[in-house]
């Protein structure tokens, strides 16, 4: 019979699973663009690419909550090595010249996938500043509530990082030339109120999830459980 410790190790991988692959796919596709009327307020114009990186800092709200600052600081650096080496093996994807009857030309392959590195290392600089910046607000306002409040905690951390990281990868994009300096500020704007709005929509999945795992685990709120052996 598994102990409560293997089971919150069991738990923590698979949500560390899905942070980098959510992580690395971000990065992977962020060259399409699209845009979609919000009930006819706004008109967000931005990558397809940030459609998997909120789950990201849902994902560290949810470990910095039951598993500690530490593993949700862990994981992040998990997510860097990850990324780094999705690079190197799309670099040498890249090197390798592509037969007369590949269904993906070299031109096509490099296109798509060509700007990837600079695009990585930007989002990179720029995700690891924010998913910090995240985890540090987050325990911050934990230990200014005594464990209480879940919603304010998670929303200002993450307004607050969400804010951080969209600009600084706007920035290096359009510092690389990736990007023309003139989407800057319309990028900026759809891709923090996306965010934004996505931090709003996902607070009760938040809550869900915390709430099953202090049941699972038989925490108090606030309380973190240990991997340590038991």
């Amino acid at each position: 019979m598994k102990t409560k410790t293997s089971q919150a190790l069991n738990i923590y991988l698979i949500l560390a699973a899905l942070f980098i692959c959510s992580l690395v796919v971000s990065n992977l596709i962020f060259q399409k663009f699209f845009s979609f009327d919000f009930f006819g307020l706004y008109t967000f114009q931005i990558s397809v690419g940030i459609l998997p990186y909120p789950i990201t800092f849902l994902i560290t709200d949810i470990i910095s909550e039951i598993y500690g600052k530490q593993k949700a600081n862990q994981v992040v650096t998990i997510g860097i090595f990850a990324s780094v080496f999705s690079m190197i093996i799309i670099y040498t994807a890249n090197a390798v010249p592509a037969i007369a009857t590949s269904p993906v030309s070299d031109e096509l392959f490099t296109k798509v996938f060509g700007q990837t590195a600079l695009a990585v290392l930007a989002s990179m600089l720029a995700y690891l500043f924010a998913q910090y910046v995240d985890i540090m607000v987050f325990h911050f306002w934990k230990k200014v509530t005594k464990g209480k409040h879940l919603w304010l905690r998670n929303n200002f951390s993450t307004f607050t990082s969400q804010f951080v990281d969209t600009f600084s990868v706007l920035f290096l994009l359009c510092f690389f030339e990736i990007l023309p300096w003139d989407v800057f500020g319309d990028l900026l704007l759809s891709g923090f109120l996306f965010k934004v709005l996505v931090a709003i929509l996902d607070t009760p999945f938040l809550y869900a999830a915390v709430y099953a795992l202090q049941r699972k685990f038989g925490l108090q709120w606030g309380e973190e459980v240990s991997l340590l052996n038991e």
